[in-house]
């Protein structure tokens, strides 16, 4: 498994500013982007390739997908 120390957590754009159901990532580290809930954050967190993440994220905005 590689090292994830170094994973530098942002929190989304489209969270809410009061500190509700907020998702950060973590796009710094080579191969692999991460995605956690701001609210666990020691609990589990997604892995994805860059193609699979751009996959995800670009799917967000088509009808069906909301």
């Amino acid at each position: 498994m590689a090292d994830l120390t170094g994973a530098q957590w942002r929190t989304s754009t489209r969270s809410s500013s009061n500190g509700g159901d907020c998702v950060e990532v973590a796009d710094n580290l080579p191969g692999v982007i991460l995605v956690r809930d701001s609210k666990d954050r020691t609990g589990g967190m997604l892995r994805f390739t860059p193609t699979a993440w751009q996959a995800f994220v670009g799917g967000l905005g088509e009808p069906g997908h909301r």
